[in-house]
């Protein structure tokens, strides 16, 4: 009979500096942080931790293993209780997956932030868990990073009202709405103060330098069950800016209207892929009867809506297109002048006026030879539901 090699031969043979080089036989509380802490050295953008498979970083957009074996239930199961705690199995039991972040400290000056979704699976006939972890950078970008038009930059803070960024699951909403409220602070005079209510927190504030902003974050549902209950929150600490990360309901769409009609800035982000049909979604939020009423308080409350996707960029790596409007003082008075539903008819023909289509867009990263004509095509006939 053949003898078996030593595990430490057989990760030799396997390039163990591809791994992890100081894998536990088994995972252990302590032994999380510094393994999260290798892969982003390697810089890892997504570390998918899954039952039954080894660890993986994604890297460059390739997947590359970062533990030699595979993670089994009691592997799994010290993960789950280090990043989200005991009751972690009980709610994927419940047909609920987990969304929240993670941050580790390795020092009192640094910190490292990760955006965490835990989902139950099937894995060789047993219920599981998929586990991913998106990196966040120490710091949001810029909106000059980001190539936002000048035009939304100029736009981007009005006296009082709501900016609404739009997007597919994906597209970079979080990181546009953070480098918006960026540019805000590092403005000379400051923005005030500022309440963030989002699910969860990805971007965090602390490397920028604003001695005349204030802002909080609050991630829901840690520490408020919902955003609504976050906007009637934020009417009560007096601030300059409200950030609700999503508006995906009633309630807290009226929410925000209501914080926008008092007098505040209000920025929130739907699920939605264009200018009008952003509109036409969050009217069809309500029920029948109470539609016109909140389309008409919508109206006077909106000031910018932003859509953006992501696709892949002509030599690696992904670009946002968007399509905007300004909802100025005229496009307001003639859209509530007419019956809410003839408005995205309206709001298509007042684009090009007042913003830039998709299309448009689109048109002008193919001419530079930045997205491929595939991409250019998809998005100028789908009106932006491009890929992700």
């Amino acid at each position: 009979m053949a003898t078996r090699e030593p595990v430490s031969l057989l990760k030799a043979k396997d390039n163990i500096a591809a791994t992890w080089p100081d894998e536990p036989p088994r995972f252990a509380d302590d032994h999380i942080d510094d393994f999260l802490l290798w892969c982003v050295k390697k810089n890892s953008n997504d570390i998918t931790i899954q039952t039954d498979r080894p660890v993986y970083n994604e890297i460059y957009g390739l997947l590359y293993p970062a533990t030699y074996r595979p993670i089994d239930a009691a592997d799994m199961n010290v993960f789950l209780n280090k990043i989200y705690g005991p009751e972690a199995g009980a709610r994927l039991a419940s047909a609920h997956d987990l969304d929240l972040s993670y941050e580790i400290r390795p020092d009192r000056y640094t910190r490292i932030r990760f955006r965490v979704n835990v989902t139950a699976i099937l894995s060789q006939g047993r219920d599981s868990a998929s586990i991913t972890m998106r990196v966040l950078p120490s710091e949001p970008p810029t909106m000059d990073d980001l190539n936002i038009e000048q035009a939304v930059k100029d736009a981007w803070y009005p006296r009082q009202g709501m900016v609404i960024v739009t997007g597919p699951t994906g597209s970079g909403k979080t990181t546009l709405l953070a480098s918006g409220i960026r540019m805000l602070m590092e403005r000379k005079r400051g923005c005030g103060k500022v309440v963030c209510y989002e699910a969860p927190i990805e971007y965090v504030y602390d490397a920028i330098k604003s001695p005349r902003s204030l802002l909080s974050q609050t991630e829901i549902p840690r520490h408020l069950p919902d955003f609504a209950m976050g906007v009637r929150n934020a009417l009560r600490r007096k601030p300059n800016i409200i950030l609700v990360g999503e508006a995906r309901d009633k309630e807290t769409i009226s929410s925000a209207i209501e914080a926008a009609q008092t007098g505040h800035t209000v920025y929130t982000t739907t699920h939605t892929t264009g200018v009008a049909a952003t509109i036409q979604r969050m009217v069809s939020a309500f029920e029948p009867n109470e539609r016109s009423d909140r389309a008409y308080a919508l109206m006077e409350t909106v000031r910018l809506v932003v859509t953006q996707t992501l696709v892949p960029k002509v030599g690696g790596g992904r670009l946002g297109v968007r399509e905007w409007m300004r909802f100025t003082d005229e496009v307001r008075d003639k859209l509530m002048d007419m019956d809410f539903q003839e408005w995205p008819s309206e709001i298509n023909r007042m684009l090009p006026f007042y913003g830039q289509s998709m299309a448009k867009s689109a048109e002008g990263f193919f001419e530079l030879g930045e997205i491929d004509r595939r991409n250019y095509i998809m998005l100028s006939n789908s009106g932006g539901a491009g890929g992700d």
